[in-house]
């Protein structure tokens, strides 16, 4: 029997033009429970369907709230088969919803690499020959990400928030970002500052010319609803 859910939605913001970027859909209950509920009743048998249930049902929620913005979507890459036959469901539910599918991002993150990279390669592959925009998340937080990038160089990167908590005051972790902005920027990679709590954080990267970012200092996830934003955060 499927699992009841239905989407939180938190923004992606663009501090330079003072605007929503994009909105990253995550599962939850149907009446709000959290992801982990959720994901932890899923097993192998199960997250095929589950898989698809997520995709049709986070576009249909975007476009039932009017989002005007990219939409980010996670998916399963050891869930994904056939590509051509989840990108069929994908695109039958973008039409169903009126829902342009160039404003569709699918986003992993870099653990699920390890299973079989060349299989994600593939299905990276897939997407971007649709249409869509592809973005690894949490990266920096595994072993795989670079030598992913040497195979597959996908339109955003999102790093790990692990390596922004209390950027502006750690020289190592300054040092360590910088770098992986510079190679991005040379690979024509966007790169998302994810976890964004404090001022300073932000400060940081705008520094260092990285103008997306995403996490609670602008605002929480906002369950079946679209967050909004004081402005005085962009540049405050």
């Amino acid at each position: 029997m499927p699992v009841e859910i239905d989407f939180a939605f938190q923004p992606i913001v663009d501090v330079n033009a003072r605007a929503v970027f994009a909105y990253e859909a995550l599962v939850r209950g149907a009446n709000g429970e959290s992801a982990h509920s959720v994901l932890s009743q899923i097993d192998d048998a199960t997250k095929y369907q589950f898989d698809q249930q997520c995709r049709q049902t986070a576009i249909a929620s975007a476009a039932a709230l009017g989002l005007d913005a990219f939409l980010s979507i996670n998916f399963m890459p050891n869930a994904v088969y056939r590509p051509e036959v989840c990108i069929r469901s994908t695109l039958d539910a973008a039409q169903a919803n009126g829902f342009p599918i160039e404003r569709i991002i699918f986003e992993t993150v870099e653990g699920e690499h390890l299973a079989d990279r060349n299989h994600l390669v593939d299905i990276f592959r897939a997407y971007k020959e649709y249409g869509f925009l592809t973005a690894i998340d949490d990266f920096g937080s595994g072993y795989s990400g670079l030598a992913l990038l040497v195979d597959f160089q996908p339109d955003i990167i999102k790093l790990d928030m692990g390596l922004l908590r209390g950027i502006d005051t750690d020289s190592v972790r300054q040092r360590v970002v910088r770098s992986v902005i510079s190679m991005c920027h040379d690979l024509g990679i966007r790169v998302v500052a994810e976890g964004i709590e404090t001022k300073g954080e932000r400060d940081f990267f705008v520094a260092h010319g990285v103008r997306l970012m995403q996490g609670y200092f602008f605002a929480k996830p906002a369950f079946k609803a679209i967050p909004t934003i004081d402005e005085m955060l962009y540049s405050a």
